[in-house]
């Protein structure tokens, strides 16, 4: 016998919860920044003109000293200027004074890739730019800037390989003219040689000692490179580095193209002050 209709009980269907579907924006922008999480890295680097291992005045030769402050600054690529290649005459008369070159010197067992671009040359040695790299460098070129008279300038423009990663850094260290006629010439090379030699796309970092005083590279690197400078980005100016001690001129920089980001590193005043003319520069970027 059939059940009575008033003793079946037939259940409602159900609704589905509407899921609201992502904004089309909201997930590309997810996607990109899932991707870029997956291929970004930092990088901490660090430039100053060591003055060929001697303090302000050439007083003291302080090269030991200089190179345990290097170390603690604990940066993956180190740009430094002036740099003694040879010298034949401090090589017999200073004492401490070590046997091979200043940049392998300092590069010791931290930084075992590294690269000389030799400018100045003279009757007892020579000195130069170099670049310390914890990453491998595949190729570099010592790129003669020199204008006119006894000053010898140059850029050193080393290519770094990234483990893992498919795209080379370009790091180039810079050492630029006292005369403004010449910087702005030497700055013009740099622009030309960047689109050049170097893919578009490709991330670039240049550091040193740019002399720039009356601070005209920042417009001139910008409009012809697209580049821009760590601490203008981040305090508005450019950092004070000459003198050490006391430092007033902004003539020391890193600027940088194709950064995700970037942040100046804060350095203490000492041991820095007494290790050289020029103050350093630190930085983090994330490429």
């Amino acid at each position: 016998m059939p059940p009575s209709e008033s003793l079946i009980k037939v259940s409602e269907p159900v609704a589905a919860p509407v899921i609201p579907r992502p904004d089309a924006d909201v997930l590309a922008e997810t996607r990109e920044a899932i991707a870029t999480a997956s291929i970004s890295f930092s990088i901490k680097v660090l430039t100053v003109n060591i003055h060929k291992g001697f303090t302000f005045f050439n007083r003291k030769f302080i090269l030991h000293e200089l190179r345990e402050a290097v170390r603690t600054v604990g940066a993956d690529v180190v740009f430094l200027q002036e740099v003694t290649g040879t010298h034949a005459r401090h090589e017999t008369r200073v004492a401490n004074y070590p046997a091979t070159p200043h940049y392998e010197f300092l590069a010791d067992t931290i930084w075992p890739q590294f690269a000389y671009g030799r400018n100045a040359v003279y009757t007892n040695g020579h000195h130069g730019n170099a670049v310390l790299s914890k990453f491998p460098i595949v190729h570099f070129e010592n790129r003669d800037v020199s204008i006119s008279g006894p000053e010898r300038r140059g850029l050193l423009h080393c290519v770094l390989e990234i483990p893992g990663r498919d795209t080379h850094v370009h790091a180039i260290c810079v050492h630029l003219g006292l005369a403004e006629a010449h910087r702005l010439k030497q700055l013009n090379m740099l622009c030309d040689m960047i689109h050049k030699d170097i893919p578009a796309s490709a991330p670039v970092i240049a550091a040193g000692d740019f002399n720039d005083w009356r601070r005209r590279a920042h417009d001139v690197l910008e409009k012809g490179a697209s580049m821009h400078e760590v601490f203008v980005q981040a305090n508005g100016k450019a950092a004070r580095t000459f003198p050490a001690r006391f430092p007033v001129l902004q003539l020391d920089r890193i600027y940088v193209r194709n950064a995700i980001g970037h942040a100046p590193v804060v350095l203490p005043p000492r041991p820095w002050s007494h290790l050289s003319d020029h103050a350093p520069l630190a930085a983090e970027i994330e490429l």
